[in-house]
């Protein structure tokens, strides 16, 4: 069995690696060491989304992530699903919306989201990045919202790399982490993407 050593790696490069790693020995197990947190999850979500079993136990300096199984690694840039019937994908960028004043920005963002909960067709998958991230954390007002939105079927995501750079990981109160990897594959794949 072979073993990849994935600690100490920016996301989403653990991801990139285990996929490369996995495409080049099909069918074969393979042993993945990385960090704890966000690196440790996304591999865990990529190889399960896959058809992966995963089992995991703490080592030193992090986890052993065990993948096996058959798995399913469609070709880059080829998806089973037939035109127009991908997942729809949000992209928030920012904690407000518009580029005019900051308050109004933000009232209409939150506005925006509210009106979510009464639309008729709501996106399969909302992404934050950047300063969107601060809407999924403890204090936003809108955490209710996306908390609605989640069990009305629509799944919430933030990006790992950007609630570290502004220091509120441990504030996640609203969706799971991701990595870049991911929200790029979801939005070539996507049926359509809506940026804010």
């Amino acid at each position: 069995m072979k073993t990849i050593d994935c600690r100490n790696m920016a996301c989403p490069q653990p991801v990139v690696t285990v996929k490369r790693a996995l495409e080049e020995s099909p069918g074969e197990s393979l042993t993945v060491l990385v960090d704890g947190g966000a690196p440790r999850e996304n591999v865990s979500r990529f190889a399960a989304n896959r058809g992966l079993m995963v089992a995991e136990a703490p080592v030193e300096g992090g986890y052993s992530l065990v993948l096996s199984g058959n798995g399913i690694f469609p070709e880059v840039g080829k998806t089973n699903a037939p035109v127009g019937e991908g997942k729809s994908i949000m992209l928030v960028g920012s904690d407000r919306l518009g580029d005019g004043p900051e308050e109004l920005g933000r009232l209409l963002m939150k506005n925006f989201m509210i009106t979510l909960l009464d639309v008729t067709e709501l996106p399969d998958r909302i992404f934050f990045i950047n300063t969107g991230v601060l809407l999924t954390t403890a204090g936003s007002e809108i955490v209710e919202v996306l908390e609605k939105l989640e069990n009305q079927g629509c799944e919430v995501f933030s990006c790992g790399v950007c609630l570290d750079f502004f220091h509120c990981k441990d504030k996640l109160v609203a969706g799971s982490v991701t990595n870049m990897f991911t929200i790029a594959e979801s939005m070539l794949k996507a049926r359509s993407v809506i940026r804010l």
